[in-house]
């Protein structure tokens, strides 16, 4: 941005094509890096540094080991942190895996196809008959109860009572 002033072209105009607001812009550029910001990237490095020594310690004595290299903080304080970065004991648990991350797909996904952004997208397509098959159960009440299994195409492939 200090670039971009420099060579002539307007504050304003940068933060407007940049999807930016100047107000923010100009309480940043007065005060780039906050004193909280600081300490907590001090805290952390020590967290880091006591982690890096003795991966076996949990952040209890992680936050011990930081507060004797002379960056106290808060029990808790040390849990955010070690938890934000993936900082675990070796002997624990780890991360929760509670629907954050999807696993590997169950089955071989034959419609999956991965695009230019690096994103799995779904392409229901086929160029013919008996290459991809998608389901649809459908019950005819009227005719007896009788179920039918229609593929892609509509086709009719089985037919049950």
């Amino acid at each position: 941005m200090r670039e971009l002033a420099a060579d002539g072209i307007p504050v304003a105009v940068t933060c407007r094509v940049l999807k930016l607001s100047r107000q923010p812009y100009y309480r940043w550029l007065a005060n780039p890096i906050t004193d909280a910001e600081i300490t907590e990237a001090y805290r952390a490095n020590a967290l880091f540094d006591a982690h890096r020594d003795d991966p076996e310690f949990g952040y209890r004595y992680l936050a011990d080991e930081a507060t004797a290299a002379g960056q106290p903080m808060a029990v808790r304080t040390a849990w955010r942190l070690c938890s934000d970065n993936s900082w675990y004991s070796v002997f624990g648990k780890g991360p929760g895996k509670n629907g954050k991350r999807p696993g590997p797909p169950v089955h071989d996904d034959l419609c999956a196809v991965t695009d230019e952004h690096g994103r799995t997208r779904h392409e229901f397509r086929a160029e013919a008959p008996n290459q991809l098959w998608l389901t649809d159960i459908v019950r005819h009440e009227a005719l007896l109860n009788r179920v039918e299994v229609r593929d892609h195409h509509r086709l009719a492939v089985a037919a049950a009572r």
